[in-house]
């Protein structure tokens, strides 16, 4: 059994607390001043506890937290001593900050993540060679986007687990329905620190998940790549050594685009939204022109991203860009057959 003593002379708190308690399945009974929180079904891993501060941190304000004593598993059941140490015990906001517990930290802890599947065509011949993983998550009663999701773990201190958490996840739900197609997944290179430790959960996924190693396509966002060049090589030259392939994602206008494909020589060039959107434009066309150029001297392939109708299909298609991803041909949804259920983060 374990047990957390909670104590403050704000009425209205303990009732809150004890509620979001129960609701986490463990047991609290309100005395006056004071409330006693117990976990006592196995595993007793103190995670429900974790859970509870994650969510007093988002449900409280800073004044009550200041107000609301604090003692995990105290030795005694006598009054007396109990009260003396709650005197000296520290105040949730304490300990909210010792645990590193953020009002971020809180909705991340309580939010449901998913992974969906945005299709990647031939312009050739229309087939789905690939699909894309996107991440999704329901966070405080609302479903957000990955891009939340991530400043979310940017503001928690959290990028480098959720990268790998929805990496996995990724690879995970496209197993038994995925077939021969590509699987693009996407990774910040600042959230792999060793690349031999961070991906070995990744590379096992892989495994289980039944995919060929080539079939996956590590795609790298041209803004995370030219700030550590360094250290994506090295994350790059390790994925690589594991049979993966490399795009490289939203790539843009100017010289930089061009001199970022030459030196890292991705297997994949993915032109941004922005720019494809802009091929109305002759100056667009001809960069789109200059990147299939270069991409394919590298035999690199060179996927569209953005195409929302046929014009456009149209336009990057005439200018040698080999695949197409965008609306018009399929948006983001959760693949028909079973896949793991709702993550959360740990």
């Amino acid at each position: 059994m374990r047990r957390l003593l909670l104590a403050t002379p704000l009425d209205h708190v303990l009732p809150m607390v004890a509620r979001s308690a129960t609701a986490l399945g463990l047991n609290a009974e309100t005395t006056p001043g004071l409330l006693d929180v117990v976990e006592d079904s196995r595993p007793l891993d103190g995670r429900r506890f974790d859970q509870l501060f994650a969510r007093l941190a988002r449900e409280l304000t800073s004044a009550e937290t200041d107000a609301v004593r604090v003692a995990l598993d105290p030795d005694s059941d006598d009054g007396a001593v109990l009260a003396a140490q709650l005197l000296a015990a520290p105040t949730l906001s304490v300990e909210l900050a010792r645990r590193g517990v953020t009002v971020e930290v809180g909705l991340l802890t309580e939010a449901a993540l998913w992974p969906v599947y945005q299709p990647v065509v031939d312009l050739a011949d229309g087939r789905v060679v690939g699909h894309e993983a996107l991440l999704r998550g329901r966070v405080d009663g609302r479903e957000v986007g990955g891009g939340d999701l991530f400043f979310l773990a940017a503001a928690a201190g959290w990028t480098d687990r959720l990268d790998r958490l929805a990496r996995e996840a990724a690879i995970r739900g496209a197993a038994g329905w995925l077939g021969a197609a590509d699987l693009y997944v996407n990774s910040s290179p600042e959230a792999v620190f060793r690349p031999q430790v961070c991906l070995e959960g990744t590379e096992a996924a892989v495994h289980d998940a039944g995919l060929r190693p080539d079939q996956v396509v590590v795609e790298v966002v041209e803004a995370h790549a030219a700030r550590d060049r360094g250290h994506l090589l090295a994350v790059l030259e390790h994925q690589r050594s594991l049979g993966w392939r490399v795009a490289l994602d939203d790539v843009g206008v100017g010289w930089s685009s061009l001199a970022l494909v030459s030196a890292l020589r991705p297997d994949v060039v993915k032109l941004d939204k922005a720019l494809v959107a802009r091929l109305d434009d002759v100056a667009a066309q001809a960069v789109v022109g200059a990147l299939v150029e270069l991409a394919h001297s590298l035999d690199a392939v060179v996927v569209a991203e953005g195409v929302e109708h046929e014009q456009r299909a149209d336009q990057v298609r005439d200018l040698g860009v080999d695949l197409g991803q965008g609306w018009l041909f399929g948006r983001p949804v959760r693949p028909a057959v079973a896949v793991p259920e709702e993550l959360a983060v740990p």
